[in-house]
């Protein structure tokens, strides 16, 4: 059986005073007002959420690539977007097109020994689709099994098809009845002409 300590009810006020005291308010002056739709990188992105968080509206921006940005940046994650300024919104953007100038790794970058250049490369935005949309197309062109798993709509990694992907083509058993059926109405237009 254990005893029960009794906390004096002195120290549990001090306790209340204590974190009134810990949090100051804000001065109504200094807080900004907050743009409900930010521009960032061609994307529309809500200003209401924080900074970590809204960048990843933005195509081909994860969340370890978001966080590796803002750590670059120098800015509060949790801070809102809306909030920021158009220079800051400018940094922002220049490090995402521009990671390897502020030491984010290469294995965070999503084009790795590009064809073309043999750099390092991170896609963002409308661009990301045009690169994937020539990566497909070069591979159609050189008639590699993927482009040709591409060119017909199949699945490009090993799936099995017999019971999915089977969307955009006639698909089912044809019974006898149906058959039969067409069979008659082909008569039908013979006997006609």
């Amino acid at each position: 059986m254990g005893s029960t300590k009794l906390k004096p009810i002195v120290e549990e006020e001090e306790k209340k005073e204590y974190k009134k005291a810990k949090k100051p308010e804000k001065p109504k002056a200094e807080q900004k007002e907050l743009r409900s739709i930010v521009r960032v990188m061609g994307s529309d992105l809500d200003g209401e959420k924080p900074l970590i968080r809204a960048i990843q509206g933005i195509k081909g921006i994860s969340y370890s690539m978001s966080k590796a940005v803002i750590n670059a940046s120098g800015y509060d994650g949790m801070m809102k977007l809306g909030s920021l300024a158009e220079q800051d919104i400018q940094k922002i953007e220049h490090i995402i097109k521009n990671p390897e100038n502020y030491e984010i790794p290469a294995w965070m970058l999503n084009r790795r020994h590009d064809r073309a250049t043999g750099k390092d490369i991170h896609f963002s935005g409308s661009d990301l689709d045009v690169a994937k949309k020539f990566d497909i197309r070069r591979m159609i062109d050189i008639k590699s099994y993927r482009g040709v798993r591409h060119m017909l709509g199949l699945p490009t990694r090993g799936q099995r098809t017999r019971s999915t992907f089977r969307k955009g083509r006639a698909v089912g058993v044809v019974r006898k009845a149906v058959l039969a059926q067409q069979g008659k109405t082909e008569e039908k237009k013979e006997k006609k002409k």
